[in-house]
């Protein structure tokens, strides 16, 4: 017993070396491989959104502002694109109705009453007062899911965004927004790791 202990004890020296040759500095390791195909995309095509009229309304938000970015070419040629980004969005007619009551009621009986006579006396006092609020508005709830496929039929990107509307723009663009915005965010991590990997490389 004594020897297998000091065989396993002794192993593991050998255990930790390997696992240092393996994570060597001169080794570049890429954990981000999907990240960096983003930098890859050069024409974009956006395809028909499943989800009904309303769809078609956020798909063409959608390419107005994903063209505003200028990170790449958003062509109507499927043919000629790289990459295509499909998925399904809504923009979704709802009504928010708030309802509250409130209510003060007071009520008081004095009364007398005698079995051998006549005489009955009784004063009573009642008061009541209900308020009731009813709200109802009518809202929007725009969600999208989308995802970006190179030729190969490999998803490179994807994510899921909604929304009740912004400051200064409906549900439907501001959903809009927000998937250019993520897009964009990650194209830019793609870069700043790209950047870094080549530096690593030259050293």
């Amino acid at each position: 017993m004594r020897i297998v202990l000091w065989l396993a004890v002794a192993a593991l020296p050998l255990l930790g070396q390997k696992e240092v040759v393996n994570l060597s500095p001169g080794v570049a390791v890429d954990e981000h491989p999907q990240l960096l195909e983003l930098l890859k995309v050069k024409r974009l095509f956006v395809e028909r959104l499943a989800g009904g009229e309303t769809a078609v309304q956020i798909r063409d938000m959608l390419i107005g502002s994903l063209q505003g970015t200028r990170l790449f070419v958003v062509t109507e040629n499927a043919d000629k694109a790289d990459t295509i980004l499909r998925g399904s969005a809504e923009d979704l007619v709802f009504t928010d109705t708030f309802q509250a009551s409130e209510g003060i009621q007071g009520r008081s009986q004095i009364g007398s009453t005698r079995t051998s006579g006549s005489n009955r006396g009784g004063v009573g006092f009642s008061v009541g007062e209900q308020e009731s609020v009813r709200i109802a508005e009518r809202k929007h709830e725009a969600v999208i899911s989308v995802r970006l496929v190179n030729k190969d039929g490999d998803v490179i990107w994807s994510t899921t965004q909604e929304s009740l509307g912004g400051k200064f723009k409906g549900a439907s663009a501001d959903v809009a927004g927000k998937v250019t915005r993520q897009l964009t965010e990650d194209f830019a991590r793609a870069k700043k790791l790209n950047g870094e990997g080549q530096r690593t490389s030259l050293r």
